[in-house]
């Protein structure tokens, strides 16, 4: 059994019949089952390989660095079950296995817990004066 992680190319460009893969992918569930389909009469490569979303709408491609070996490992018969891994960034991703069985999702990266930002100093040094003008001590955050 080997499981891969790959990446689905082509979110931003329109399916043919309208519908949007970047929408689908971002309404696509981490650990829902994707299903990989060839497609040897791709204009661009006759070697793509589709990702299906569970709702039957493309996601995109595997991309084409992967697509000859998992086309090849496919049409041996080998199994492979896919499911949606999840979105990171503006990128797809799915995880693939091989040799039966579900694929499992590689467990959460850890992230360190972060320190609380240290309290703001207040740079005024004379008394409040309720008719002064202040400016925001770090600007507006909606920008100017």
């Amino acid at each position: 059994m080997q499981e891969l992680t790959l990446a689905v190319v082509g979110i931003d460009f329109p399916n043919a019949d309208g519908s949007n893969r970047r929408s689908e992918a971002m309404m696509t569930l981490p650990g829902e089952s994707v299903e990989l389909v060839p497609d040897p009469k791709n204009k661009h490569d006759s070697n793509a390989i589709a990702v299906i979303s569970p709702r039957g709408i493309q996601l995109g491609y595997v991309n084409a660095e992967r697509a000859p070996y998992i086309g090849s490992r496919m049409s041996r018969g080998e199994d492979a079950e896919a499911i949606f891994q999840g979105m990171d960034g503006g990128s797809a991703f799915i995880r693939v296995r091989f040799g039966g069985g579900a694929p499992t999702l590689p467990p959460p990266p850890r992230s360190p817990a972060s320190a609380p930002p240290p309290p703001r100093t207040s740079r005024r040094s004379e008394p409040y004066d309720p008719q002064a003008f202040y400016p925001d001590e770090e600007g507006p955050e909606w920008g100017a």
